[in-house]
């Protein structure tokens, strides 16, 4: 696994998976709508690993460019290996339920722009019958809750089309891996108080790292999140109804 774009590069988690890859050797294509914090992850990577990195400049609901992304990227790499999209957003759920353009708008970002990315990622593995797809989802998408349905049926949503992506590509030797955190200290959760549940940026991405070098379908990260969805799941709706969860 040598030559790696990352879509949603400047994030926390992004950057510390980028980081294990290209102390590997790995050549890294990042992608992140800002550029200034691209090149601030460029010159952490390279101030720990000497690796070069490309960075590019570019928005997930443009839609209309994500064919065009992926052929820079592999005219840059000279092919793909591997693809991990890491971009999203975490909404406030009350701005969400009185403001239903927004609404749509975050939809789009957590849901929408990661399924076409990923589409456009499988129509170029498929034909080599090799590559791997990871994607970042979200532990909130395996049950809806009040505090973050938006965010949980966004990222609910991601996880169902992996599954079918997982089952339609299986046969070809492409890896499709979801990627599922439960709550990070990153800057995307400052505002939010940090209890024992949460983990490191950091440790998240060596857990993405082994997970995409492993082949591995589905990884809960950390791994406690596995038991405790779990249990959230099994709740029957009579009870779940009456959690303030």
């Amino acid at each position: 696994m040598k030559k790696i774009m990352i879509f949603g590069a400047a994030s926390a988690i992004a950057r510390e998976t980028a980081i294990k890859f290209a102390a590997d050797g790995a050549q890294l294509f990042l992608v992140d709508m800002n550029i200034g914090r691209l090149e601030a992850v460029k010159k952490d990577i390279f101030a720990r690993t000497k690796a070069e990195v490309k960075i590019y400049e570019f928005d997930a609901l443009d839609f209309g460019r994500h064919n065009e992304l992926f052929d820079t990227a592999i005219e840059a790499l000279d092919g793909l290996d591997a693809v991990l999209i890491a971009h999203g957003t975490l909404p406030d759920q009350g701005e969400m339920q009185i403001n239903n353009r927004n609404a749509i708008h975050e939809f789009e970002i957590n849901c929408t722009s990661i399924i076409s990315l990923a589409g456009v990622a499988a129509n170029y593995f498929e034909p080599l019958s090799q590559g791997t797809i990871a994607v970042i989802s979200s532990v909130a998408g395996d049950r809806g809750r009040k505090s973050n349905y938006l965010y949980g049926a966004a990222k609910g949503g991601v996880s169902i089309f992996l599954q079918g992506l997982r089952n339609r590509l299986a046969s070809s030797g492409v890896n499709v891996l979801t990627i599922k955190p439960g709550m990070v200290d990153t800057p995307m959760t400052a505002h939010m108080p940090k209890g024992p549940l949460f983990a490191k940026a950091s440790d998240v991405g060596i857990g993405i790292y082994k997970a995409m070098k492993n082949g591995k379908d589905i990884v809960y990260l950390p791994g406690y999140w596995r038991l405790i969805m779990f249990i959230i799941k099994h709740i029957p709706e009579v009870i779940f109804k009456k959690l303030n969860l």
